[in-house]
């Protein structure tokens, strides 16, 4: 079935594995990733090299799910910042998915082979990815899941333009989104909080990304004994929650106001107050003369691999552990701790609390603030004193919190308590989940 004629509806008209094998050559697989593996192919007839993403059915809802919202996402764009889809063939056994080639690097590796890198260059990176995020907005497509590793330059050549990958977890915003997914360090706080969301957690994400490109740091970092990963992940979205991070010295010394100033807007704790990408676009960072020029590369290029090379090899073993907590009877226990405290509601469906607006840094032009403010702080203190809570044992989780409900508000608790994360795969998470409910949308 060519791509202008897939169907995903009732009907069941499938592809002959056959039609796939006769129009391309499909190499060794070159990567597996969460709910599919990925080959290079080679068309017959051209010799054009494409990358193929197979998801085989036999994987389980979630793995067809999440093949079929990729491609009907993918389907929809067509944007020279985004990866486009190129051919689809679905069999009674697999879904082939034929995408553009990338043959550049990721961000981090290209910054560390310039010889000279600054505010500008990163400039360049964002507002790539702005005007793609702007586009996918302007579609009412939720990316969900922007990071630095689907960042990758199309090509080797010195001017390559940026394109943005992996569109699983993307989503039509009809209406505000409940559930929550994303990798934890970019999560916004509104996911983190179980609050509904939309669009606005695209944005948050790029402040991430911006804020690690100029600094070479993780704006939300905690030091973690070795394997205590669930103490690591509390603090991380207790921070998170507060939008506690600072524009520290000596690594944002030479960084441009303009720049801090676009971080604290992308990064505000209300998303209803939070810069939108078409409005980030026009921050004279972007599309004024506000980037420096100063090269920055020793200072980001020693930060870098300090704080990811390190995390590469500790995230196998981070998503081993959390993976065997997933599938351990967690949310049994949990359940039963709940039921322990009847003055805390734990209606899924229940309004979650808001988050107060940090005001700093909101209006445009304004200063940006070297750290969050103490309101943003004070309004997340009783969310970020459940959530230690929430990421104790289950044993301590029915005295712990049956302890805590007469001070915290009942909104707060159950916003925060929910804010556990357990593992759906490979670099990506969801608060609270089960194996049989996280992220429904990707099936």
């Amino acid at each position: 079935m060519p791509f202008g004629c897939v169907t995903l509806g009732d009907k069941k008209d499938y592809n002959q594995p056959s039609e796939v094998t006769d129009r391309y050559d499909l190499g060794q697989v070159i990567k597996t990733e969460e709910f599919c593996e990925i080959f290079r192919a080679k068309e017959k007839s051209t010799g054009k090299l494409y990358t193929c993403k197979k998801f085989l059915k036999r994987d389980g809802r979630k793995v067809r799910k999440a093949a079929k919202n990729e491609i009907i996402i993918l389907k929809m764009v067509k944007h020279p910042n985004i990866l486009q889809l190129v051919d689809v063939y679905v069999t009674r056994k697999e879904y082939f998915l034929f995408l553009e080639l990338a043959t550049g690097r990721e961000v981090f590796d290209w910054i560390l082979d310039q010889g000279y890198y600054s505010e500008r260059d990163t400039s360049n990176v964002i507002r790539q990815v702005l005007e793609a995020v702007a586009y996918l907005h302007s579609l009412k497509i939720v990316h969900r899941n922007l990071k630095l590793e689907n960042l990758v330059y199309y090509n080797r050549l010195k001017n390559s333009k940026i394109v943005i990958s992996d569109f699983h977890l993307a989503k039509l915003e009809n209406g505000l989104i409940k559930e929550p997914c994303g990798t934890p360090e970019y999560l916004a706080p509104e996911v983190v909080g179980r609050q509904r969301y939309g669009r606005p957690v695209d944005c948050w994400a790029i402040g991430v990304i911006m804020y690690i490109l100029l600094s070479g740091n993780p704006p939300f970092y905690e030091e973690m004994e070795e394997d205590d990963y669930e103490n690591h992940d509390k603090n991380l979205f207790r921070k998170i929650l507060a939008g506690d991070y600072e524009f520290d010295p000596p690594y944002w010394d030479d960084i441009s106001q303009a720049a801090k100033d676009l971080v604290a807007r992308l990064m505000e704790v209300d998303q209803d107050q939070r810069i939108t990408a078409e409005e980030a676009i026009s921050h004279e960072w972007i599309s004024g003369n506000a980037a420096s020029d100063k090269n920055i590369k020793d200072g980001v290029c020693a930060q870098i691999e300090k704080n990811f090379a390190r995390a590469k090899w500790k995230k196998a073993v981070r998503v081993t552990t959390m993976m065997k907590r997933l599938r351990a009877p967690e949310h049994t226990d949990a359940a039963k701790a709940a039921a322990a405290t009847p003055a805390v509601t734990t209606d899924s469906s229940a309004p979650t609390a808001t988050t107060a607006t940090p005001q700093a840094g909101a209006e445009a032009g304004s200063t940006a603030p070297t750290s969050t403010t103490e309101a943003a702080a004070t309004t997340t203190a009783a969310a970020a004193a459940a959530l230690a809570t929430a990421a104790t044992s289950p044993e301590e989780q029915t005295s712990t919190t049956a302890a805590a409900t007469p001070e915290i508000p009942a909104a707060a608790a159950a916003a925060a308590a929910a804010a556990q994360t357990t593992c759906n795969g490979e670099g990506a998470t969801t608060p609270n989940a089960t194996p049989e409910s996280w992220n429904e949308e990707t099936g």
